[in-house]
């Protein structure tokens, strides 16, 4: 669901945790997600 852009509060509520670094524990970001992030510096050292 994180992957798919749902809001960490929205997951955090379905999950019923009261806390949302109780949540952050749970969810996992795969490598792919990770990857795809576009780093602004990269436009600076090319």
């Amino acid at each position: 669901m994180l992957e798919s852009g749902v809001d960490l509060r929205y997951i955090q509520e379905l999950l019923g945790h009261q806390s949302s670094k109780m949540t952050e524990i749970y969810t996992h970001v795969s490598s792919t997600s990770i990857n795809k992030i576009k780093n602004s510096l990269d436009d600076i050292i090319d």
